[in-house]
């Protein structure tokens, strides 16, 4: 009986782990070896392999009230790893081969990507059912949620709306320059800026991000973004460069400093931010749009300069915006001159 009780059980576990290598080449386990491969530097040592058991434990199973945040890529669980890190784990709804790609996409080029402003990845599990990613966990939420849904809040300040913004536009700068392989994020927007407990700036979402060749320039067949944050440059032409970040940032900036939705869908005349903040600055009405506490807190020339920059980020021609370089130096400038 104890041999029977043996045999079953290494039966149970070879099935095991052949379901687990199943699951590991479905979600993309040999092409992720192959693009860390092909990579220049390839994956970074503090990234790791982790295992069910290990997010099962740290997530208590993916209990409801670890969940921190969802949307249509599926759910976010706060987890604590065996040494006492805090951990966010992203967890897909459902897998199809487009959200595959996706998910290797985010490791290959989140493990090349070492800033103080971007969320950093810690690592993925591949062997189960649905891929994981694992990430620091950044506790304040997004962006977006503080503007629009936390008026009021006297962390706030103009002072912090532009240092937040600063620290993006460097990050972003330093995907498109700085990194390894230039990196076009795709999805810009300020759901995807976490705040961490000081309430500084993390870039996130690199799902949709696209590694460029040195030309910097590329056609993509699918054409990927959010609405109100989308460059109808790339819109129309597929033409994907480091530009239509700086369009979509030019939202967010608008989005900072007018506490407005990027989608106006009470306006019948002015559907976007984009397109009601441009008008404003050309018919020289930029300050009945600012949102009042930014009134209150800025200097005229301080306000201008920032009106000015949103006003060339959102240019319909790419060519005419700045570089994301050039924003992160112009908002340092503008933060200097209010103090």
């Amino acid at each position: 009986m104890m041999g029977t009780g043996i045999l079953y059980i290494t039966i149970k576990r070879r099935k095991l782990i052949k379901q687990r290598e199943r699951f590991f080449r479905k979600n993309g386990g040999v092409l992720l070896a192959q693009q860390m491969a092909s990579s220049s530097r390839g994956v970074e040592s503090s990234t790791k392999i982790f295992t069910v058991e290990e997010l099962e434990k740290a997530t208590n199973n993916y209990a409801a009230d670890k969940i921190v945040g969802r949307g249509g890529f599926g759910m976010v669980y706060k987890g604590v790893l065996p040494d006492d890190r805090v951990v966010a784990v992203k967890k897909a709804r459902i897998v199809d081969e487009k959200q595959v790609g996706q998910f290797i996409n985010e490791v290959v080029i989140l493990s090349q990507v070492n800033h103080r402003h971007v969320v950093k990845l810690l690592g993925c599990c591949l062997e189960n059912e649905i891929p994981l990613l694992v990430y620091e966990f950044v506790p304040n939420g997004t962006l977006f949620h503080h503007i629009h849904n936390n008026r009021g809040l006297e962390w706030l300040s103009l002072e912090n709306r532009l240092r937040i913004a600063t620290e993006s536009a460097g990050a972003l700068a330093y995907l498109h320059g700085a990194a390894s392989i230039p990196v076009i994020h795709r999805d810009v927007k300020s759901t995807n800026i976490l705040l961490d407990e000081n309430y500084v700036s993390k870039i996130s979402d690199f799902g949709a991000s696209r590694l460029v060749p040195i030309d910097q320039t590329q056609v993509t067949t699918l054409v990927q973004g959010t609405l109100g944050y989308l460059d109808p440059e790339y819109l129309h032409t597929s033409r994907l460069t480091p530009k239509s970040d700086v369009y979509s940032f030019g939202v967010v900036l608008a989005e900072l400093l007018t506490g407005r939705m990027p989608l106006l869908l009470e306006s019948e005349e002015d559907k976007t931010l984009a397109t009601q903040f441009v008008m404003a600055a050309q018919e020289n009405q930029l300050f009945h749009i600012l949102e009042p506490r930014v009134m209150r807190e800025g200097s005229s020339e301080q306000l201008k300069a920032a009106g000015e920059l949103v006003r060339r980020c959102l240019s319909l021609n790419g060519e005419k915006r700045p570089t994301m370089y050039e924003v992160a130096v112009e908002l340092e400038v503008i933060r200097n001159n209010g103090k």
